[in-house]
């Protein structure tokens, strides 16, 4: 489909979301969505991420919307979009620092593979508790190594361990937002590094793949983007 067709539709489904009058507000709790329209995210929510949603995130989400601090929850559609990730990497070693609940925690423990692993950090058990019981009936607490108290000590000790070093695939991080840098700092040194081993059949293709994106880059009859997305997805569209 044609980049003017693809805006079109988009337009026309915008359109048809805000032609009623008396627009309601979204239902997601604690959503972070920049979408500026309410009965847009809505309609992305009803035709995309709710029918997807496994019966124990539903719950989840629906007891932690009962919670006071509601807010701080990550909401439906980046959870399900955390789940395709993961896939994407095949990731299996993960770690989550900001649990609250455990929305996005649960959707990490679904997308791992059973023998999947998430250390998971929150200053609040009792919150971490709430979700338990959601995270249990979904078979997958046993992939979740859960520590009370602040992140930055036990990191501290992680990269300190030569072993520690490069072995998560995937860390998430929505705690509190002055410690960020620290935690980045810190965490660069325990995710899979730059240099990994290729599988055989990648690094077989690497050399093609590379002398493609060269041609691509200098090729003046096309508009390009590279997508990290899996092992890497490029758009081409040719210039009229």
């Amino acid at each position: 489909m044609a980049s003017t067709d693809v805006a079109a539709e988009v337009k026309a489904q915008t359109t048809q979301v805000e032609e009623p009058a008396k627009v309601t507000r979204h239902q997601e709790v604690g959503h972070k969505s920049l979408l500026q329209s309410d009965a847009l995210y809505q309609y992305i929510l009803e035709t995309s991420v709710y029918p997807r949603e496994p019966e124990p995130l539903k719950e989840l989400r629906e007891v932690t919307a009962k919670h006071p601090w509601n807010l701080m929850t990550t909401s439906a559609d980046e959870g399900q979009f955390l789940g395709l990730l993961l896939k994407l990497i095949n990731a299996k070693n993960t770690m989550e620092i900001g649990v609250y609940t455990g929305y996005s925690l649960l959707s990490t423990a679904l997308a791992l593979p059973d023998d999947g692993k998430i250390l998971a950090m929150d200053i609040n058990r009792e919150n971490y508790d709430l979700g338990l019981p959601m995270i249990e009936k979904a078979g997958v607490a046993h992939k979740i190594d859960f520590r009370e108290g602040p992140a930055l000590p036990l990191l501290d000790e992680m990269v300190k361990n030569e072993e520690m070093q490069g072995s998560f695939d995937f860390v998430f991080v929505d705690a509190d937002k002055d410690n960020y840098l620290n935690y980045h700092r810190r965490l660069i040194d325990l995710v899979a590094p730059p240099d990994a081993p290729l599988r055989k059949y990648v690094r077989y293709y690497r050399d093609f793949v590379m002398e493609l994106n060269k041609a691509l880059a200098a090729d003046p009859r096309i508009e390009i983007s590279q997508i990290p997305v899996g092992d890497g997805v490029t758009l081409c569209r040719r210039n009229y």
